[in-house]
């Protein structure tokens, strides 16, 4: 029994460990997918364009302008609330000057529809009470019970008078009780529903199985996916499971974010969670996307979903800001303390080589001296002056190690120094916003991290010269690494080139070369596969290189 318990605990630890990375890796596919957001939105800012590129025709009847414009209608209704009301606006003053009352009926039903999503309950309800059920087609009429269902199940949720709840709820029955007697049982707008009452009545497992049934029938990158995925993250909130929660929510909003879907819950519900898990800068700008699309899309539900949270997470997010301002003046302060121990450090071992310098030169006087008095000592006295040379040789490399370690330390002092008086200056003169751009910059970064390739480049081809010529003998002829005119090595010869110093772990070699892990995984595999040696081998091959020539 303690056994079964023991593997129960490891099973769970496990099971954990596995979602929080999972969880994680969604996470950076989201913001890489956020980067990503205008080029989906042209993608459909052109196919919107092409569609309407259809209407320049002047041939065109009023019909086929009417089926042109609910092709626009379609691509609007999620991307754009305005300009939807545009082109129903339009399909309006067709249907009329057509006298067509099926073109009036089905634009009112659009037009209620995209009132309700967008949380205009009143006007939806009165464009629906236009509508004559008795004339209805019965392309129509599930549509027409759909949006009434659509309008009352968001007002039971969204109402704020308990006693109106109940009738809500009621009225939200008898209209999915009628179109569900019109749907196919094998259609998507059918299986929705089924699945909100498998959810209503806390029958989750029932509930995913249908909700699994309906994400078979679209795929990432559609609206439909990215709905499909929001209501199965509700089904897991109404059981506190967080992390599947989160992880729907993610796919919810990838979807939504490549479908050009301006009109989603799915990112201001994924900021709440993180602001509870404490992960202020993501929730921030998860917050900030939701609350920009929300703007585009001019939708008042989505407003009020997003009032609720984003004050938090932005009082959150600038508490935090403050307190790492209030940081970064501590290290700034640590930093110059540091200099003047370094400063301190450099004066005492230019002192301590100046007094071996004196010592050496006494000591070749005394030598001398030595060789004067004790002439019957010569052969001893030119083996010590064989070994003065080589201690003298030996001290001459250790003058230019130290003279290259004095130039790098004092440029780095004077780097410090210089930033210490510009940001002390800064602070002083109150521009704390001109300094947190300048911090914020990458460009200090990435010069010092240039100079440090070249400082590393050169020690390392001091110490082992053939080093480029003898990694490209382990590699395929027409494969081999041609180093850039100007460069000594590039970044895949310095991933081996630290492995041949003994760092042969990929996270280690990132941190020193400052990419991320999986950039210096895929580097490694890429030059494995063009090796003339076993792929297994490679590495112990590289570290065989220069053996030879150092012996």
């Amino acid at each position: 029994m303690r056994k079964l318990l023991l593997l129960l605990i490891l099973f769970a630890g496990s099971w954990q460990m596995t979602m929080a990375s999972e969880i994680d890796s969604l996470l950076h596919q989201l913001d890489v997918t956020m980067k990503q957001r205008k080029q989906y939105e042209q993608v459909k800012l052109q196919k919107i364009k092409s569609i309407k590129s259809l209407l320049n025709d002047p041939g065109l009847s009023s019909s086929q302008r009417y089926y042109i414009n609910n092709r626009i209608l379609d691509e609007y209704i999620p991307f754009n609330f305005d300009s939807a009301l545009h082109y129903i606006d339009l399909n309006f003053q067709l249907a009329r000057d057509l006298d067509n009352e099926t073109m009036l009926n089905e634009t009112r039903i659009n037009l209620s529809g995209i009132l309700a999503s967008s949380g205009r309950y009143k006007e939806a309800l009165d464009i629906l009470h236009e509508v004559d059920r008795k004339h209805l087609s019965k392309k129509l009429l599930p549509n027409y019970y759909h949006d009434f269902m659509h309008v009352y199940s968001d007002l039971n949720v969204y109402n704020q008078v308990k006693e109106n709840a109940g009738k809500y709820y009621k009225l939200y029955k008898a209209y999915r009780d009628s179109v569900v007697k019109l749907l196919d049982p094998n259609s998507e707008a059918y299986l929705a529903i089924e699945e909100k009452q498998y959810r209503d009545a806390g029958e989750y497992d029932s509930c995913r199985w249908v909700n699994s049934k309906r994400l078979a029938m679209t795929q990432m990158g559609t609206r439909e996916y990215s709905m499909i995925t929001f209501d199965r993250s509700l089904s897991y909130q109404l059981q506190n499971n967080t992390e599947q929660r989160e992880k729907y929510l993610i796919l919810s909003a990838m979807s939504d974010i490549r479908a050009a879907v301006k009109d989603n819950a799915s990112m201001a519900a994924l900021s709440t969670i993180l602001y509870h898990q404490n992960k202020i800068d993501r929730a921030y700008e998860y917050i900030k996307f939701s609350f920009e699309d929300a703007a585009y899309f001019n939708s008042r539900l989505r407003y009020m979903q997003i009032s609720n949270i984003l004050p938090v997470v932005t009082a959150a997010y600038q508490k935090k800001s403050d307190k790492q301002k209030a940081h970064l003046r501590n290290l700034l302060i640590i930093i110059s303390l540091l200099s003047v121990v370094l400063l301190l450090s450099i004066l005492f071992i230019y002192s301590q080589v100046k007094k071996l310098a004196r010592a050496r030169k006494d000591l070749q006087t005394v030598n001398l001296k030595l060789r004067d008095l004790n002439g019957h000592l010569s052969e001893a006295n030119t083996q010590l002056n064989e070994l003065n040379s080589q201690l003298s040789e030996s001290n001459h490399v250790k003058e230019q190690y130290i003279g290259s370690f004095f130039s790098i330390c004092s440029d780095y002092i004077d780097k410090l120094d210089g930033f210490r008086r510009n940001v002390n200056k800064q602070i002083a003169d109150r521009e704390v916003s001109e300094l947190f751009e300048r911090t914020k910059s990458k460009r200090l970064i990435e010069d010092e991290i240039r100079e440090f390739y070249d400082n590393f480049d050169h020690t390392f081809l001091q110490i082992y010269p053939t080093f480029v010529e003898e990694f490209n003998a382990l590699l395929k002829e027409d494969e081999q690494i041609t180093v850039k005119k100007g460069e000594m090595l590039n970044t895949e010869l310095r991933i081996f080139a630290l492995i041949r110093l003994g760092i042969s772990d990929s996270a280690a070699i990132a941190k020193l070369l400052r990419y991320s892990v999986n950039t210096i995984y895929n580097y490694r595999v890429k030059v494995k596969n063009r090796a003339v040696v076993p792929r297994d081998d490679f590495d112990d091959y590289v570290m065989k290189i220069g053996e030879f020539s150092r012996e």
